[in-house]
């Protein structure tokens, strides 16, 4: 009895060795949380009084929203406002930001758990290098070249006994050519950035096709580029015909003529779009 009665007392006396050894650091530990997480919200509420989006750097980002405790959300854009780093796109989007960033601040329901930053990649580049991408597959091209190869593939079957049209010069130029239209007015930048169509102006209701500066453009804009190259190609092509072809003198002219109008016609709204685009261009051709 004796012993059991020792055994106890000494399991008794662990146990509240145990408790006092990692109870108290424990709650020590709780103590210096709740302090860090109140200076690091103090610290947010003092710049956001002063300036709705605050401005971060790497040292600021990795203490204040990488590094726990944290029980507040930050909502953090990321741009390249510096005048050297020619981005409209991020002087527009910074303007609509703050002025979000503005109006929560002022709104009723404002509280210390919601903060806006933001990180100029001037100031702040290694924290770029933390943020991980990653793009929703799109599965749009890999749809479309399996109907291609379909479509190549039922003609070639259809065609088996005459594969003569292989060897035909006029349908792989105009294959090329039409790949050569299309990569030149821009669709790989549109399937890369998945611009919008065209702009609509909210408080006028005008309808923009053609984007204002030379950093963006709209699919509009890489379809009325297209038919201008087009148009201007398709006058060289009659040009070279005319000279080349055997055909009667005045079907010659009229081919020679209509050839100089689509060129002239077509490289002058070519060059119009330019000088909108890149304001100060100092060519034309006809129109301006």
């Amino acid at each position: 009895m004796a012993a059991r009665w020792w055994l106890w007392c000494v399991s008794a006396t662990m146990a509240v060795a145990l408790l006092l050894v990692y109870g108290v650091p424990s709650a020590s530990a709780q103590r210096k949380k709740e302090m860090v997480l109140s200076e690091k919200v103090s610290q947010l509420m003092e710049w956001t009084n002063k300036r709705p989006v605050i401005r971060m750097n790497g040292d600021k980002f990795r203490r204040l929203v990488k590094a726990p405790p944290r029980n507040y959300s930050v909502i953090v854009m990321f741009t390249a406002l510096q005048l050297h780093r020619q981005c409209v796109v991020c002087k527009q989007a910074d303007e609509e930001f703050q002025i979000l960033a503005n109006s929560w601040r002022y709104s009723s329901a404002f509280t210390n758990r919601i903060f806006f930053a933001m990180v100029d990649f001037d100031e702040g580049s290694d924290v770029f290098q933390m943020i991980r991408v990653i793009r929703p597959p799109n599965y749009a091209g890999p749809l479309m070249l399996g109907l291609l190869l379909a479509v190549i593939g039922g003609l070639v079957y259809l065609r088996r006994s005459n594969m003569e049209f292989l060897f035909n010069k006029t349908g792989w130029a105009f294959a090329a050519l039409c790949f050569v239209l299309a990569m030149t007015s821009g669709q790989m930048w549109n399937h890369i950035r998945g611009p919008p169509y065209a702009h609509k102006n909210p408080h006028t209701g005008h309808v923009n096709y053609i984007h204002g500066s030379s950093q963006a453009q709209f699919v509009a804009e890489t379809h009325i580029v297209l038919l201008f190259n087009g148009g201007v190609t398709l006058g060289m092509v009659l040009l070279c015909e005319a000279a080349t072809s055997d055909m009667d003198i005045g079907k010659r002219k009229i081919m020679c003529v209509a050839g100089i109008g689509l060129v002239v016609l077509f490289f002058s709204w070519m060059l119009s779009i330019f000088r909108s685009k890149y304001h100060g261009y100092p060519y034309s051709f006809l129109m301006s």
